[in-house]
């Protein structure tokens, strides 16, 4: 599950990061300044970026069992400027936190801690 941890970490990172770029440059730069080469190309990457973030996040969802309403909240972090940097942070300690709570148990019960997997 650290795997899967580590590839949402990165995708929300990049698609705050996208976000911000689309909200705070290419946006203005097209209404503002009347250009929208800048939207034109930061916004269809964002879009495709955001596409493959959803996908990290469900492979998580589905490794912690957790429930929808967890989901949802990712799903709207990559939509709001700002709240994927803050869920991202949320989702990454309860996830790592639910993954020692894990081995903790198993190794608590005399098994061996589970190899990190993908």
């Amino acid at each position: 599950m650290e795997a899967a941890i580590n590839r949402y970490r990165v995708m929300a990172i990049i698609v705050g990061v996208m976000l911000l770029m689309v909200v705070f440059v290419g946006m203005p730069i097209r209404y503002i300044g009347g250009n929208g080469t800048p939207s034109a190309i930061i916004s269809p990457i964002h879009g495709a970026l955001y596409i493959v973030y959803l996908a990290i996040a469900f492979d998580l969802y589905q490794k912690a069992s957790w429930p929808l309403k967890q989901m949802v909240l990712m799903v709207t972090a990559g939509l709001i400027p700002f709240l994927a940097f803050f869920i991202e942070r949320k989702i990454v300690t309860r996830a790592r936190a639910e993954l020692a709570a894990r081995g903790a148990a198993g190794t608590a019960e005399g098994e061996k801690p589970a190899p990190n997997q993908a």
